[in-house]
């Protein structure tokens, strides 16, 4: 679902969501509050009041996929509070869903090649 090569970008909603949101309302947010496409294929990470769940939002092409991840124990790194979203790398992302501080990692843009013609 989450691509580390930095060919999906990975968008953090850095305010708390109700977690009762299924897909619909989720994609509804990325759209109409986030003011992202939720259907470009990106990738957007909410968490709950407790920071201790996530859940991750993309639309591939067909359709649209949730996955959900709770910690046992301990809460997710998360950005100050804020509006709108943030952009993280996939490295950044996969510490972030392991628990890790995620900030100790460097964030870096992905390059898109130049096109000759």
């Amino acid at each position: 679902m989450i691509p580390i090569d930095g060919s999906v970008r990975i968008f953090v909603a850095t305010q708390p969501v109700d977690f009762r949101a299924g897909i619909n309302r989720l994609m509804g947010l990325v759209t109409h509050v986030l003011g992202h496409d939720a259907c470009a294929g990106d990738v957007f990470v909410f968490r709950n009041k407790g920071a201790d769940k996530v859940k991750l939002l993309r639309h591939d092409g067909s359709g649209a996929v949730m996955a959900t991840k709770w910690l046992d124990r301990g809460r997710f790194f998360w950005p100050p509070v804020q509006s709108g979203t943030m952009v993280l790398s996939g490295p950044q992302c996969t510490a972030l869903l392991s628990g890790l501080d995620w900030k100790k990692l460097p964030a870096q843009e992905a390059r898109r090649p130049l096109i000759f013609g």
